[in-house]
């Protein structure tokens, strides 16, 4: 024996996803072009060297994932699919969803993602943009008479409209992916929370002044007051170590000094 850690135990990795991983291999490097059909199933097996029953689910992941398109009754091989950022958005959602990421390093990710897109759009926005953002705040006023759903569901259009305003098509993704499944995580103690019109009040305030700094193009002020807003609604659903984390990145530490 030793006093060295053992090993951990390897994992066996299935003969289907051996096959996911070469059909997608082809498709990211160009091999497989989006329209190009696969063989079909029965040429699958003699090239794989499996089962059907291996095949099939090995075309079922691909055509979950966005990577291929199977018709019934189509007498062709399944069809490559072009790759989409919602194949991404939708890959991005499945995984932040598992057990293994936590409220609290969702919410750390989402400030550090909503703090860059309001430095961005800062810079780059546009009048058009400024006045879609505009709107939805607009909107938000008008629900939180109406009910949380439909805040909710205007504060949502706004996000939307400032991760465009950023012109950074991953920040837009990766806004989209982590902002629904932290509002899922929390949407049922925040539609029951007995000062609910106050939430929304004081979220509309924290919106507002966000899109001020990104019209003055403030883009640094911008950041650190979405990174207060997203601490002020969240933070009393996490843990206290977890919520101290929270607390420095509002301060900006770990972050990178932007210089307006």
């Amino acid at each position: 024996m030793t006093d060295r850690a053992p090993f951990r135990p390897v994992q066996t990795v299935r003969a289907y996803e051996r096959i996911v991983e070469q059909v997608e291999q082809a498709v990211l490097s160009g091999a497989l072009k989006p329209g190009d059909r696969l063989p079909s199933e029965r040429e699958l097996i003699v090239q794989f060297r499996v089962s059907r029953s291996t095949v099939r689910e090995a075309l079922r992941v691909l055509e979950s994932g966005g990577f291929l398109r199977s018709r019934p009754g189509d007498p062709h091989g399944p069809e490559v699919m072009p790759l989409t950022t919602r194949t991404l958005e939708k890959s991005l959602h499945r995984l932040m969803r598992v057990d293994e990421v936590s409220l609290a390093q969702l919410v750390q990710f989402r400030m550090l993602l909503d703090g860059s897109a309001s430095y961005l759009a800062a810079r780059a926005r546009s009048d058009a943009q400024l006045a879609d953002m505009q709107l939805t705040l607009d909107r938000m006023a008008e629900c939180v008479d109406v009910g949380y759903a439909e805040f909710s569901e205007a504060d949502v259009a706004f996000h939307d409209a400032l991760a465009k305003a950023s012109g950074n098509t991953l920040i837009e993704v990766c806004c989209a992916a982590v902002r629904g499944v932290v509002v899922g995580l929390i949407a049922q103690k925040i539609a029951s929370a007995a000062d609910q019109a106050s939430l929304m009040t004081q979220s509309l305030a924290h919106h507002a002044e966000v899109l001020d700094a990104v019209r003055a193009g403030q883009g640094a002020r911008a950041a650190e007051l979405a990174r207060e807003h997203l601490y002020a609604y969240y933070a009393e659903h996490v843990s206290e170590p977890e919520r101290q984390v929270l607390a420095d990145l509002v301060a900006g530490a770990g972050l990178t000094a932007a210089v307006d």
